[in-house]
């Protein structure tokens, strides 16, 4: 499972930065490695650093899974990791649904 980091201008995508993202998903999302080809991190500021705002760090999740679209989530919350760690969640729920539906279908 390869692991793609992206960031906005607002924020840096550093070696911490990155491992963290890497550590955090191949943990999280171990049982669905076998079915999972890559997966497309974009993380950003939507109220850049001119603003504040409550939950305006956001995390958009994209697995690409072999034969199949790939499946997107996204979340808000206050800081990166709380974002990561929510989309994570989202993703973990939508994975098991789609790959339990396409193994009834088998």
């Amino acid at each position: 499972m390869q692991i793609h980091l992206n960031t906005d201008n607002s924020l840096t995508a550093s070696a911490g930065l990155s491992q963290h993202v890497e550590e955090t998903l191949s943990a999280s999302l171990n049982r669905f490695s076998p079915d999972i080809t890559r997966i497309e991190v974009h993380l950003g500021d939507e109220n850049s650093s001119t603003k504040t705002g409550t939950d305006d760090k956001r995390c958009v999740l994209e697995a690409r899974l072999a034969g199949h679209a790939p499946l997107v989530v996204t979340h808000h919350a206050a800081t990166i990791n709380q974002a990561l760690d929510g989309g994570v969640d989202r993703l973990k729920h939508l994975l098991a649904n789609t790959l339990d539906r396409r193994k009834d279908h088998r």
